[in-house]
């Protein structure tokens, strides 16, 4: 007569225990959990049947103690929760969902030139060190977060989304720079002369990337640079005070540094009796979803935030597994033409 033992008794599944199911090695079974070696589809689908036959977990803290190695990911991102942040968490999570690591995010909802911001961003950081990650992402686009990596590279892999390269970590970015080139050039060759940029916050690298950007593409056709409206934020607020204000005789088209920022200028146009694209062309940057829904669809240069969080985790599992530094990685934007970018009125008005 076979006996079963209580729950309590019965003895968890081995990685070996799944192997003999699926008529594999251990090692087979550990590669398909570590995504370090090649395992063939078909291999993959008998472990997969295996593991939920015997309802196997990886002991995740044993391997941590014979690997030396956590499998987490600690990333840390800094200022205002907007769209490009929620992007972002989107393709890292789902990067490491198909692969055997964990991601431990940590946020500060606060300008890094706030009182006490650095200081509480280090806090974070040692945090994230004390739980033993096998490396850190560190998404903050401040001028001044240099310091907060420097000496962390020396003990972890390290990789910065701060759209600067950096001599002692791995930089991935998204091409503002570009975005700002290429957004002006569009209105040029509609046929605008006189181009009004409204700026995201002066303390971000992405702010003075898409200025820069603004600035090349009307130098290079021989036109002048309308004074810039300075920012304080990338939301809707930036935009809708600059809309209130500016003078809508001294521009034809507007380049906005972030969709936000032209649906508040937009908005605030739109009090005053003026709409686009009849009365001026604009252009944002981002391409968020709500930004083909906009009355009109909004022109804008699309920033693919999901694709950097999943070239950052790339990056950093590289380098934690190979043990290699990452070549700095630039994506590039792209133009999306809507409704919000026409030629000019040809009174000039």
């Amino acid at each position: 007569m076979t006996t079963t033992r209580p729950r309590h008794e019965r003895t968890r599944p081995s990685m070996a225990d799944v192997g003999r199911l699926a008529d594999v090695s251990a090692q087979t079974v550990s590669r398909f959990f570590s995504g370090s070696g090649y395992v063939s589809a078909a291999t993959r689908e008998r472990i997969e049947a295996a593991v939920a036959e015997l309802g196997y977990r990886p002991n995740h803290v044993a391997r941590a103690f014979r690997s030396n190695r956590t499998h987490t990911i600690g990333v840390m991102t800094m200022g205002t929760m907007n769209y490009g942040v929620t992007a972002l968490y989107s393709g890292l999570t789902a990067a490491a969902r198909a692969t055997d690591y964990s991601i431990v995010i940590s946020h500060i909802d606060s300008d890094i030139d706030e009182p006490g911001a650095l200081d509480e961003a280090r806090r974070v950081l040692d945090n994230l060190q004390s739980l033993q990650v096998d490396g850190i992402i560190l998404a903050t686009q401040y001028r001044d977060a240099d310091e907060l990596f420097e000496g962390i590279s020396d003990r972890l892999p390290v990789v910065t989304l701060s759209g600067r390269p950096r001599p002692s970590a791995d930089t991935v970015a998204l091409d503002s720079y570009q975005a700002g080139l290429i957004a002006t050039r569009h209105l040029i060759e509609l046929g605008h002369e006189r181009i009004l940029h409204v700026a995201g916050p002066a303390n971000r690298n992405e702010t003075i990337e898409r200025a820069r950007g603004y600035t090349d593409a009307l130098e290079e056709a021989g036109l002048v640079p309308l004074p810039a409206i300075p920012g304080t934020s990338w939301g809707a607020e930036t935009g809708h005070r600059a809309g209130s204000h500016v003078d809508p005789t001294s521009f034809t088209a507007a380049f906005a540094a972030s969709d936000a920022i032209a649906f508040g200028f937009m908005g605030a146009m739109r009090s005053r009796g003026f709409e686009a694209p009849s009365d001026y062309s604009i252009i944002g940057v981002d391409d968020m979803p709500e930004s083909a829904y906009t009355s009109p669809p909004l022109t804008t240069m699309r920033m693919d935030f999901d694709e950097l969080g999943t070239v950052s985790f790339d990056m950093i599992r590289h380098h934690i597994e190979k043990g290699e530094r990452v070549d700095l990685r630039v994506l590039p934007s792209a133009l999306v033409e809507r409704g919000s970018t026409a030629p000019p009125r040809p009174d000039g008005a």
